[in-house]
């Protein structure tokens, strides 16, 4: 029988909620791994229940993208892996239930406004707001737009002064919509273009509504207690020390003479940040990684001999800015 005490215990576990098939599924595992934080999945890919290895009082879900943006919605997982597409479309005022942590370079694609090549004179949403506004009189009704991103449209063609329209809700092919003859245009997710251009449709030049893709989500109306608060701490602090590891190098060298303004002058202009110094003129620097060929040339022109760069593992830090944002948002509600 279960006592009360171990019921409490499984109430407060983190619960992250993950991709459950695909590519979407292998990237968040791998984004996960190297944080070392190894995903886990019950019996087997069948197993929509697993762990976090390392990390107590954590439990991974598995899961549809949609599933985990409506749980996210509803504060029943506490973190989630899904695209910034489906938070600004399926939750309302998204920016006060949830918190996005962090991009993670997967899962690309651009929400865009694409209408037929044959519509020469039609480039930016200012031309297709004035098509709106005379397509009734020449044809008797308003603008067609397909789309599955209901209420992104609503709220960018508010934005951009198109009123005059009708969605028309496309649950197959919604590319292939203006061609059959059942939409004018259409609001879609595209990654390369291709398909819009094998379909006669171009993107306008303001119409890219939002350039999305997977983020690490918080649900702000999770149940957050003292050991869900604690698994996060420790996620987020892996999470943010592989990343700043993972953009930035350890720049080592030795100069004649260094001063406070010669650090000053290596931040502003590259920014490095000072990671150790000795009486000697040695200087151990961190740096963004598409800034250290720049440093390395300063550096030597402001006396170094040989300047050397690697790579960190990890770079943990007791001020995780992760964390800081998500226990300040957590803290406000």
């Amino acid at each position: 029988m279960t006592n009360q005490g171990e019921k409490n215990s499984a109430a407060d576990k983190l619960i992250v909620a993950v991709p459950s098939k695909g590519r979407l599924q292998e990237n968040a595992f791998a984004f996960f791994a190297r944080a070392g934080l190894e995903l886990q999945q019950g019996r087997g890919a069948r197993d929509y229940r697993g762990t976090l290895a390392g990390v107590d009082n954590v439990e991974a879900a598995f899961l549809s993208a949609s599933e985990i943006t409506g749980r996210l919605a509803r504060g029943e997982v506490h973190f989630g892996v899904t695209g910034e597409d489906l938070i600004r479309e399926e939750i309302e005022e998204a920016a006060r239930r949830v918190e996005l942590l962090a991009p993670l370079g997967f899962g690309a694609a651009n929400v865009v406004v694409a209408v037929p090549q044959a519509w020469i004179d039609v480039r930016d949403m200012a031309d297709l707001a004035d098509v709106a506004g005379g397509f009734r009189a020449r044809h008797g009704r308003g603008l067609r737009v397909a789309t599955k991103y209901v209420n992104t449209t609503r709220r960018f063609f508010a934005a951009h002064g198109v009123s005059d329209y009708r969605i028309v809700e496309s649950s197959g092919a919604t590319e292939g919509a203006p061609a059959a003859g059942s939409a004018d245009l259409i609001v879609d997710i595209t990654t390369t273009g291709a398909t819009l251009a094998a379909n006669a449709l171009k993107t306008l030049d303001d119409g890219v509504i939002l350039r999305s893709q997977a983020n690490l989500v918080a649900s702000l109306g999770a149940p957050w207690g003292e050991q869900a608060r604690e698994a996060a701490r420790i996620i987020l602090s892996r999470i943010a020390a592989e990343e700043e590891a993972r953009t930035t190098r350890e720049v080592k060298t030795s100069l004649p003479e260094v001063t406070d303004k010669i650090l000053r002058k290596a931040e502003s202009k590259f920014g490095a940040c000072l990671r150790q110094r000795d009486g000697d003129g040695g200087l151990a620097l961190s740096a963004p990684a598409g800034k250290v060929p720049a440093l390395a040339d300063w550096l030597i022109a402001h006396g170094a001999q040989t300047v050397t760069s690697g790579r960190l593992d990890y770079v943990f830090r007791a001020d995780n800015a992760l964390w800081s944002r998500l226990a300040g948002r957590l803290e406000q509600g």
